[in-house]
């Protein structure tokens, strides 16, 4: 099967082909238009970020199936993100999909947001497969859940204010460092001296009790809203005592620690009461190589596996959605003309415990 992939939920314009099987995907080309005009404002402008997507998608969806030597008349589906995102841009998506599929007599399939970021990492380690314990962190989400198998997620925790990507954003910001944040406060943090050392500041784990037990509301989910607080107060009193220079590392390193803290310790409580030897990344967050250290670190002792994307998958892509969308086509699903572009959407096969 080969599948044609587009995104635009965001501010990335994306276009790719795979094919194959879930078992044996392969990645046959992979287009990202990134819209870094936002940087300018501070953060995505949805009107600016619907004009772009119009202007790109044409030229992405064309450099795809060039790069993958392949026609439209010779896919198996489209696969087009619906939801959740911006609206205005995840209409500039589906609407393009459903005229292309039209006019090639292609069944198109309409594919989650999250439920792609679940599918980035298959392309690059066949192994990581169901059943696992998955861990989203993005700029707009930050989700814990158990995955039996693929089309079936049981909900174990989630953020209850900021997401973990929204919180580095505006980490960064205080900061003074560029948009978006995630990776210039991993870069920042890096020049910091080792916490055992005493020169990092300490903040406190959010939401993570020594005596938690599973049957408690807040075993699994997070909040930042508060540890962006305190680092808002240290930024301010490092400021009034004329060091924010010297601490500006420290404090990034402070920060880092205690989200990278707490989504180890969840995802560790999720993966031990699930007794499940894989882990799975997905989003931008998941591309923070000292993240990714410190999960490793902890599943050694147990011999889990952690995978997690390589920074091209990690971020908005249309190769996800189409791996998302074989699945979903191998199924039998398709969508009508019916289907159209949803702000926010549960993934579909959600359950609870």
């Amino acid at each position: 099967m080969r599948v044609l992939g587009i995104e635009t939920s965001c501010d990335e314009t994306s276009a790719a082909v795979v094919s194959g099987t879930l078992e044996a995907l392969s990645l046959d080309s992979l287009v990202i238009l990134s819209q870094d005009v936002h940087r300018l404002f501070g953060g995505v402008v949805p009107e600016i970020a619907s004009r772009q997507h119009l202007t790109g998608i044409v030229p992405a969806v064309e450099a795809a199936l060039h790069d993958a030597d392949v026609s439209a008349d010779e896919l198996d589906a489209i696969a087009v993100t619906y939801a959740p995102g911006l609206v205005g841009a995840l209409l500039v998506g589906t609407s393009y999909a459903k005229t292309l599929a039209f006019v090639h007599d292609v069944p198109v399939v309409p594919v989650h947001h999250l439920e792609g970021h679940l599918f980035a990492t298959l392309l690059e380690h066949g192994t990581a497969a169901p059943p696992f314990t998955a861990l989203l962190v993005s700029g707009g989400h930050t989700l814990l859940l158990d995955v039996p198998e693929w089309g079936r997620y049981r909900l174990l925790g989630q953020t209850r204010d900021d997401a973990a990507g929204e919180a580095f954003d505006k980490v960064a910001k205080l900061l003074g460092l560029p948009y978006p944040g995630g990776r210039p406060v991993e870069q920042l943090a890096a020049t910091a001296e080792s916490p055992a050392h005493g020169h990092a500041h300490y903040f406190a784990r959010p939401m993570l009790r020594r005596r938690a037990v599973v049957t408690d509301d807040d075993y699994y989910d997070c909040s930042f809203s508060g540890l962006k607080t305190a680092v808002l107060h240290a930024v301010r009193n490092a400021e009034q005592a004329g060091t924010l220079a010297q601490e500006r590392a420290s404090i990034a390193r402070g920060f880092q620690d205690a989200v990278i803290d707490t989504l180890v310790e969840k995802v560790y409580r999720a993966a031990k009461a699930h007794r499940r030897g894989r882990v799975v990344l997905g989003g931008g967050v998941a591309c923070n190589g000292a993240l990714q250290q410190a999960m490793r670190e902890r599943f050694a002792g147990r011999g889990g596996a952690v995978f997690a994307p390589t920074p091209r998958l990690a971020t908005d892509n249309a190769a996800m959605i189409a791996a998302a969308g074989l699945f979903r086509a191998q199924r039998g699903e398709q969508g009508d003309a019916s289907f159209t572009a949803v702000a926010s959407l549960p993934i579909p096969g959600l359950f609870s415990e």
